[in-house]
């Protein structure tokens, strides 16, 4: 099953995928990393998501650009949880060198359907930055843009599509087949 979660910032996303990418295990459970620290807030939210998969079984990798090259390491078979399509962005977007990729979001959403398409089980998270009525700067928000354009071409990649806030869980789409039900019993 492949499952899409958006949210808010620090509503409980991570934590719910972690659940149910649990659930969905077969023989291997991979945690794909995305963010690239880039100060002490980032630090500290890699180490609570890194303790809330104390002992879970995940295999962290870090992957903090290339989405698709997980497959060159990974067993394709197993569960993976991708945390997060935001930091992806990010990271594919602005260079170190200070450069702006404004392309970077075609070759995340062609790198998704790789991954999509060679894997049966995955949750992707990502951030639901996109929707507020304030206005930004021009280029946040080209970065706000790129993002909704993943989320939209991700979604209609996944079997279920569901958001987090203040974690209460609403399911927006979900397969026909009770695969969703069966998998979420007693997490929602």
């Amino acid at each position: 099953m492949k499952v899409f979660i958006s949210g808010g910032c620090k509503n409980g996303k991570s934590y719910y995928a972690q659940h149910l990418a649990k659930r969905q295990q077969n023989d291997k459970l991979y945690y794909i990393a995305t963010m690239s620290s880039v100060d002490s807030e980032d630090d500290q939210r890699i180490a609570r998501h890194q303790d809330e998969r104390e002992g879970w079984g995940f295999e962290t990798i870090e992957q903090a650009v290339n989405i698709e090259d997980i497959l060159n390491v990974c067993d394709s078979t197993g569960s993976f949880l991708l945390d997060s399509v935001t930091a992806l962005l990010a990271n594919e977007m602005f260079k170190s060198d200070g450069s702006v990729d404004f392309d970077a979001s075609s070759r995340i959403i062609d790198g998704i359907n790789v991954l999509l398409e060679k894997v049966e089980n995955i949750v992707i998270v990502s951030d639901y930055i996109y929707s507020d009525a304030m206005e930004y700067d021009e280029l946040t928000e080209q970065y706000r843009k790129a993002l909704a354009q993943i989320d939209r071409a991700t979604v209609k990649m996944c079997d279920v599509v569901l958001e987090v806030a203040y974690s209460t869980v609403t399911l927006h789409r979900s397969t026909e087949d009770g695969r969703w039900e069966s998998l979420s019993e007693g997490l929602r």
